[in-house]
């Protein structure tokens, strides 16, 4: 596989090391598809730990709303993350474990990203990242 297309931005993404250590087990539990695993582990080698406190305001993470932009439509979501435990459809919630809630994880306001989709793989844009209040 080309790993050079499996990240458009070659920033490291940035996690806290709880996030860090759940992305982990996410992949032990063989949940993504071939190309978001070597994606992800690929992510996973060249990420910058840092503790929760100290992570910037716009790095995707739990308990944040996420405008993302999908480049080859154009059309922008909104997803507020939070842990996987929390997620509810009455409150518009997605688990960070969603697939497009690990897609996002770790990268920050203006990074371009690739994931895999159920119809295939698409590339989007952070446009906005706050807390949730």
């Amino acid at each position: 596989m080309n790993t050079t297309s499996l990240k458009i931005d070659n920033t490291p993404i940035i996690l806290s090391t709880g996030i860090f250590d759940l992305l982990k087990d996410h992949i032990r539990r063989r949940k993504l598809s071939k190309f978001n695993e070597e994606k992800l582990k690929l992510e996973l080698r060249y990420a910058r730990q840092v503790l929760r406190k100290e992570l910037p305001e716009d790095v995707v993470t739990v308990d944040r709303c996420v405008r993302v932009k999908e480049l080859e439509s154009g059309n922008e979501f909104t997803y507020k993350l939070v842990a996987p435990g929390k997620a509810r459809d009455k409150h518009k919630t997605l688990s960070i474990l969603s697939p497009i809630g690990v897609a996002m994880l770790g990268y920050v306001k203006g990074a371009k990203l690739q994931w895999e989709m159920p119809d295939g793989i698409k590339a989007y844009q952070i446009e906005e990242v706050t807390k949730l209040n």
